[in-house]
Parts: C-alpha cells; structure tokens; sequence
C-alpha cells in the first residue's frame, strides 16, 4: 500500500509518513486487503474512505485527537473517522454516550445524526488505531500492521506539534499514552464511551470543556461541538 498508487493521502501527512509507507509490513498489508477483497469478503470503510481522519486534517492543523479502535463492521456505518457514521446511519451506543456527555458538560442538543465531520475539518484528529475490518467482524484487522502505521502517526503529532489535547477512551486508547509528550501536550484519560463502561465515569468526565478552556488558556480556537443539523 503506498499513497499515490491508488490511495488518496493529504500531503502533510504522505511527507511525515513516506518512509513508514515503503516499509515491509506496509507491503504485506496492502497484498492483505487485496486478497481479502479477491476472497469476496466486505471490507469497510470503502477505500477511498480509509484515511479520511488524515485526509480531513492535516498534520498543521491537528488541536485535538480523539482515538478510537476499529472502525464499525455493519453496513453503511465506517467512513474513515473512529465513533462518527454515515449521514442517514443510526447512531451507535458509543455515539450516543458521548452525545449524553456534550449535552451534560457543553448544554448541546442531542443532534439528530452521527455524522462528525464537523469535528474533524476543525482539527480534530478522529483516529481509528485499526484502519480497517472486515464486515460483521469486530477486531478482525488490529494484527494486520495497522496499529504500527497509527503508532507512528500519533509519535509525529506528539513531535512535531505542540499544545494538542489527546482524549484517550478506554484502555485501548490509554495504552497509547507512551508515544506522547506530556510536556508539550495535554492527555485527558476516562472510561469508554461503551455501554458496557460509560457510566462508570464517561458520563460525566468533563472533556469537552476542558479541551476548549485548554486551547482558550493558550490563545487558540476552541472547537464547536455542535454539529450542523444538515448534513
């Protein structure tokens, strides 16, 4: 797999991640998908929707990452940004917990749709750690060499950026606190957003808030949380 082939990589990001993109593991990777894909099996996103996080926002204009883990495995549902669907799609539990905790912390309506793409072209980083799944299989990629590739995105934001807010959800998320700076920026840990966990402290944690008094105490743009009713 290599941008410029036949995947669309924003240029910020194709310059910091070049070399990682002609290493072996990249390679097997990509001769992965295509197999699967030959087998007949569904991957989700679409292509073109894989690096749709990195193509939204650039590595410049990174203020925020929110982490997720795999993308969705239902139809329609992935396209390329962790915890946001399609318009028209349903949002999923995660979603709605988060949407509970923008209503109690930020007062926000809950919005009719779970399309965050807002978010994102405002500098929110929406990364899945797994790139990719396989329909109706949750988990299905994460040891495919996508989790090297998201690594080292979140080492060169921690580098080459400064005063960024990471929200680490869950454990998963939290086991990626080592590749960042805690001097040159701020971490924001809680539960999952899951039901399984997001009122044992998700519901609750604040972190819209305090990502905006965050970038406000440094003289940047706070992020609208609101999502447009349209999409």
């Amino acid at each position: 797999m290599n941008p410029g082939d036949r995947v669309k990589l924003e240029n910020s990001w194709k310059a910091v991640l070049q070399d990682e993109f002609e290493q072996p593991y990249m390679k097997q990777l990509g001769e992965f998908l295509r197999r699967e894909k030959a087998a007949g099996k569904v991957i989700y996103p679409p292509g073109p929707m894989i690096f749709q996080a990195l193509n939204s926002t650039p590595l410049e204009r990174v203020r925020v990452v929110i982490l997720g883990q795999d993308p969705y495995h239902g139809a329609g549902q992935a396209h390329g940004l962790c915890f946001s669907v399609q318009p028209g799609v349903a949002p999923p539990p995660s979603l709605q917990n988060i949407f509970k905790e923008l209503k109690r912390d930020l007062n926000l309506d809950i919005p009719s749709h779970g399309y965050l793409q807002h978010w994102a072209d405002q500098g929110v980083l929406m990364l899945n750690t797994s790139l990719t799944v396989e329909q109706g299989v949750a988990g299905s990629h994460t040891k495919m060499g996508w989790q090297r590739l998201t690594d080292r995105i979140i080492e060169v934001i921690s580098e080459k950026r400064s005063d960024v807010v990471f929200l680490l959800w869950g454990a998963h998320a939290q086991s990626k606190a080592k590749l960042i700076d805690p001097t040159r920026h701020l971490l924001l840990k809680s539960v999952h957003p899951s039901p399984l966990s997001a009122h044992r402290g998700f519901i609750g944690n604040g972190h819209f808030s305090r990502v905006n008094q965050f970038l406000k105490q440094r003289g940047l743009e706070p992020i609208d949380w609101k999502l447009p009713e349209s999409v």
